[in-house]
């Protein structure tokens, strides 16, 4: 793997198996260095992946001293900023100035004020070619309020949100392409493990009545319940992404159950309603864990998630969670063939590896042959779990962008 880390005065090339002398061709900044809460892993991964099948230049942008300060304060003015030039200023980064010209710039954020770390890296607009901007926790609700610094995403030429409706209220606000693009996982980081010591894996927030009820069958049946013991546990810091995500994969392809909702199931006050695919689906297909709880309302997850019993849906007060868990324990066939469903479909829709190869459709980029290696893997996964699955296969879905938000088969 060609992997170029670029810090702030200094290149620092390590040394790679293959590709050595190749120009790269991409540029992606990331905050991995300074500002690392673990809800931003799922984006640092895909980082992690683009490196692996493309020719980039992973640019490690660092903080200044004056970084907390300064950027709490734009943070706090930026939603009345009248001059709507805030959102331009650094915000107490080292800057950067880049010493080559790409062809394709991919800026991954995860929310909003992300947009203010570009700024560190001076003069980017007239070094790349193509410019693409991934934001990724952005809903309709949160666009009035936003108008001070939406302007800025007018800088790039493709704007990509996971989230339909948001893409289709982009599409009228903004003067660029907002585009649909999914989110996806580490499907191979994330393969499953044939040993399941765990029972069930509950993560992140949660609905408490559901909480309290498999506490109470753990004890009854003597099942070993995973969950959180804190709150807000999204922000607690990574010491090492690829440590932390490695961890939590281990933990989630060795659960036989996962429990999943909606994004930000308990935020109505942020969302207003808004129902979205959140990453703990595409994590637990990808370890081949049987997912219990509620699918997002609406087409977008059926689109996506559209083969057999890819959430095995329970009552949102916890009533027949019990029940459904023995019912499932006394069938372990039915739980290895919807384990082997996920697996399959996720491995072959739902890789970052696909999510690339839309971007580069989107700046008329061809694919690096360094990404057959792992479209490979990908193949080998999905023919050890097809004749698991004890039923036909959907099709593939070729892509899954397209212009003004909506899904494409």
């Amino acid at each position: 793997m060609t992997l170029r880390m670029m810090s702030i005065d200094k290149t620092l090339q390590m040394e790679p198996p293959t590709g050595v002398g190749v120009k790269p061709r991409v540029l992606i900044p990331t905050w991995r260095r300074f500002s690392a809460p673990a809800f931003r892993g799922g984006l640092f991964e895909a980082q992690d992946v683009f490196v692996e099948i493309d020719d980039v230049d992973l640019l490690c942008l660092e903080a200044g001293t004056a970084w907390p300060k300064r950027e709490k304060w734009l943070r706090q003015f930026l939603w009345r900023d009248l001059s709507r030039q805030l959102i331009y200023v650094n915000p107490g980064l080292q800057p950067v100035t880049l010493r080559q010209d790409y062809d394709l710039l991919v800026v991954l954020c995860q929310q909003w004020y992300e947009l203010l770390y570009l700024n560190a890296v001076q003069g980017w607009r007239e070094r790349c070619q193509t410019a693409v901007c991934w934001l990724d926790e952005v809903y309709t609700a949160d666009l009035p309020g936003s108008r001070y610094w939406l302007n800025a995403l007018n800088q790039f030429d493709h704007i990509l949100v996971p989230y339909k409706s948001t893409a289709d209220a982009l599409t009228r606000i903004l003067d660029r392409p907002c585009h649909c693009v999914p989110r996806a996982v580490d499907t191979l980081r994330f393969s499953p493990s044939p040993d399941r010591v765990i029972d069930v894996l509950s993560v992140g927030k949660r609905l408490p009545e559901i909480h309290g009820a498999l506490l109470d069958l753990a004890k009854e049946d003597d099942l070993f319940y995973l969950h959180d013991t804190f709150t807000e546990g999204g922000n607690l810091l990574m010491q090492d992404v690829a440590q932390h995500r490695t961890m939590f994969a281990n933990m989630l392809k060795r659960s036989r159950f996962f429990m999943v909702a909606p994004g930000k199931i308990l935020d109505y006050h942020e969302t207003k309603g808004q129902m979205e695919v959140g990453m703990r689906y595409y994590e637990g297909a990808a370890a081949g864990a049987v997912m219990l709880g509620q699918a997002p309302e609406g087409d977008t997850f059926h689109a996506l998630f559209d083969w057999p019993q890819a959430v095995v849906s329970v009552q949102t007060d916890g009533s027949d969670i019990a029940e459904t868990i023995r019912g499932l324990l006394a069938e372990p066939r039915v739980l290895e063939e919807i384990s082997a469903r996920n697996v399959f479909h996720t491995a072959g829709r739902h890789d970052w590896l696909y999510r690339w190869k839309t971007i580069l459709q989107l700046a008329d980029l061809s694919e690096s042959p360094r990404l057959d290696g792992r479209q490979a893997r990908l193949q080998a996964v999905r023919e050890r779990y097809e004749i698991k699955q004890g039923f036909l296969p959907t099709p593939e879905v070729a892509s899954v962008a397209s212009r003004s938000g909506s899904l494409q088969p």
